[in-house]
């Protein structure tokens, strides 16, 4: 079937019509800052302390945007008789933006996730000398860097967060001095200690005190005592048995008066 004459025209027509009805959507910058994707690849941060200047995101960088200063440092050994070591300082860290063509190999490659894309993008300037940023600016914009998004509920533990947690709780554990359990018959002692000492009070309250001899207080508690007399009391150890035998050795001693 041929195409009706005009057709074209008035379906474009329609589409302007349609637009010009609805309301605009213009964002009004810079008065009102765009909703940027999380995953924008604004500038290129960098994390200072995580940079071991292994030279890795220079020598990937295909456009070779990237330049780094370096000297090494002597350090001395932990412990008595060890051997000096070496490391890297970092002494310079730029990137030109005006050669970076955003390909984020740099941040692929780094080992020690030292560099990481910021969403910021207002870094234009006059002069094209100076869209070359230093360390300074670089450390700037590390702090504009969003934090990642959240794993799934099933997804395994990062390696570098497992290491870090099994590092810390091994450390802990060695600070931490070791707890030794008493032994057997000390738990039962500590255990009846308490016990011991409420039933030795309690019947040490419950008795009544011996009123001592020389002192004449207390009558109501002191017992009459019975006449004494000549004959011996049974299990009076003082006076000897005249039946029992005599042990050797020893001498029978006289009866005295008043015994029978």
């Amino acid at each position: 079937m041929a195409p009706i004459p005009g057709s074209g025209l008035a379906k474009g027509l329609a589409v302007t019509l349609r637009t010009m009805t609805r309301k605009t959507v213009t964002e009004q910058y810079p008065d009102a800052q765009p909703d940027l994707a999380p995953r924008t690849r604004g500038v290129i941060g960098l994390f200072e302390e995580n940079c071991t200047v292994c030279m890795l995101c220079a020598r990937e960088c295909p456009d070779w945007c990237i330049y780094i200063d370096s000297h090494k440092e002597t350090v001395p050994a932990a412990t008595p008789g060890g051997r000096e070591r070496s490391r890297n300082v970092l002494d310079r860290f730029a990137i030109d933006f005006s050669l970076c063509m955003y390909c984020g190999i740099c941040i692929e490659v780094c080992p020690f996730d030292a560099l990481f894309w910021s969403p910021e993008f207002e870094y234009a300037e006059t002069d094209i000398r100076d869209l070359t940023h230093e360390r300074d600016k670089l450390r700037e914009w590390m702090w504009t860097v969003p934090a990642p998004p959240a794993l799934d509920p099933g997804a395994e533990e990062p390696k570098e967060i497992a290491a870090a947690r099994k590092s810390a709780e091994k450390l802990a554990a060695q600070q931490t001095p070791p707890v030794t359990e008493p032994h057997a018959d000390e738990q039962v002692r500590a255990a009846e200690g308490p016990t011991r000492a409420q039933g030795d009070s309690q019947q040490q309250t419950d008795q009544p005190r011996p009123s001592s001899p020389s002192s004449p207080s207390s009558p109501s508690t002191s017992r009459p005592t019975s006449p004494p007399s000549d004959r011996p009391v049974a299990g009076d150890r003082s006076q000897p048995d005249p039946s029992a035998p005599a042990r050797p050795g020893t001498e029978p001693q006289p009866k005295q008066e008043g015994q029978e």
